[in-house]
C-alpha cells in the first residue's frame, strides 16, 4: 500500500537526532562542565534529554497534522505558516512547564524563558530538515505527476480525435461550409454551429489538466445536441447540478467520453431509449449514470471491441490530480461512473 503523504518515515532520523541534540546542546552551552563531566553536567544532560524528547515528539505531531491538513505541493505556504505558529506556541508552553518542573526543581534556577531561548534554534533546525525533505519529495512527485498527466492528455487527444482530420483544418472548413449554407436552412446552420463549438472546445481544452465544470457542460450540451439529431428522443440526457458544482473543476473531455461510451455500448432506439443522468453527490463527486441495454460490437477478428480505453484514461488522469478515486458501479440495470469534483 502506498504511504500516506502525512505519515513520517523518520525512525532513523529520530533515533539519531534525539540523542545527538540531547548531548550536543548542553555540551555547547555548558562546555566547562562538559569537559569535567561532573554531576552538574549530568543534570544538564538529563534536563536536555527530557526537553529534546518532549519538543521533538510534540512538534513532530504538529508536522503530521499540518501535512494532513495541507498535503499538496501547492499548499506549502499554508502548511509552513501553520507549523510555524503552532510550533512556536507549543515550544513556548512546553519549555515554560519544563523550566518550572526541571530547572527550578533540580537546578534551583529561575530564569525567564531560559528553556525557550535555548531550544529555539535546535527546534527550528529540526523543522527545516523535516520540511526540506518533505518539500523535495513533494516536488519530485509533482514533477512525476505533471509528466504523467501530459502523457495521459496526449492519449486522451488521440482517443477523441482518432481517425479524424486535423482539428484546425476541420474547424476552419466548418466555418467555410457555414458560409455556403442557405440562411433559410436554420437546422443546418445550428448543426454546424454546435459542431464548431465541439471542435473549438477540443482545441482550447486539450492542453489543460482541468476545466470548470460549467465549460465542460456547455461543451457537452453541444455534443449531445449533435447526437440527438441522429437519435432524436431516443437519447435522453438529464442534468441536475447546483450552481456550486458548476464552479468546480473536472478533467477536460471526461464527461464527453462517458456519454460517448454509453452511446457506443448500448442500444439506442424508440423501443429502448437510452437514458443518461448527470448529477452531483455532495460537493465531492459528479455522477454519470445510464441504463444498460448492451449491444456487442465485434471486430473483424471476432473479438469484442469494448476495451474501455476511455474509462481507463479517465481513471489514470484523476489518479494524478486527486487521492479520491473514480468509482465504476454496475448494478440493477444501471452503469454508474463517479468522478471527483476538483477545486482547481
Amino acid at each position: 500500500m502506498e504511504a500516506t503523504p502525512y505519515r513520517l518515515n523518520d525512525g532513523k532520523f529520530r533515533l539519531i537526532g534525539i540523542p545527538l541534540i540531547s548531548c550536543v546542546v548542553p555540551a555547547i552551552q555548558h562546555f566547562d562542565d562538559f569537559r569535567q563531566l561532573n554531576t552538574t553536567f549530568g543534570m544538564y544532560l538529563l534536563i536536555s534529554v527530557c526537553t529534546t524528547l518532549m519538543l521533538w515528539e510534540g512538534n513532530r505531531l504538529i508536522i503530521t497534522q499540518a501535512r494532513r491538513a495541507f498535503p499538496s505541493y501547492s499548499q506549502t505556504t499554508q502548511r509552513l505558516l501553520t507549523e510555524a505558529a503552532a510550533g512556536l506556541l507549543f515550544t513556548l508552553v512546553a519549555t515554560f512547564l519544563l523550566d518550572q518542573i526541571l530547572c527550578k526543581g533540580i537546578l534551583h534556577k529561575e530564569e525567564l524563558l531560559i528553556g525557550f531561548r535555548r531550544s529555539l534554534v535546535p527546534t527550528i533546525l529540526v523543522y527545516l530538515i523535516y520540511e526540506a525533505i518533505y518539500f523535495f519529495e513533494a516536488w519530485k512527485e509533482n514533477v512525476r505527476k505533471t509528466e504523467s498527466l501530459a502523457r495521459e492528455s496526449v492519449q486522451s487527444q488521440l482517443e477523441v480525435l482518432k481517425n479524424q482530420l486535423d482539428p484546425h483544418f476541420l474547424f476552419n472548413s466548418l466555418n467555410t461550409l457555414a458560409a455556403l449554407i442557405d440562411d433559410e436552412n436554420i437546422d443546418a446552420q445550428q448543426y454546424l454551429e454546435r459542431l464548431s463549438d465541439v471542435y473549438r472546445y477540443v482545441l482550447v481544452s486539450r492542453h489543460k489538466n482541468t476545466v470548470p465544470l460549467e465549460e465542460e457542460i456547455a461543451f457537452l450540451d453541444a455534443y449531445v445536441y449533435l447526437n440527438k439529431i441522429r437519435f432524436r428522443d431516443n437519447l435522453q440526457v438529464d442534468k441536475q447540478l447546483s450552481p456550486t458544482a458548476y464552479r468546480q473543476y473536472v478533467t477536460p473531455l471526461s464527461l464527453q467520453m462517458l456519454i460517448e461510451n454509453a452511446i457506443k455500448h448500448n442500444v439506442v432506439s424508440k423501443e429502448n431509449p437510452l437514458k443518461i443522468s448527470i448529477q452531483q453527490e455532495g460537493d465531492q463527486y459528479l455522477v454519470v449514470e445510464n441504463t444498460i441495454q448492451e449491444k456487442t460490437i465485434l471486430r473483424s477478428d471476432g473479438r469484442d471491441e469494448s476495451t474501455r480505453v476511455g474509462l481507463q484514461n479517465i481513471i489514470n488522469r484523476y489518479s494524478l490530480l486527486t487521492d479520491r478515486q473514480v468509482e465504476i458501479i454496475r448494478t440493477g440495470g444501471l452503469f454508474t461512473v463517479k468522478i471527483p469534483l476538483l477545486l482547481s
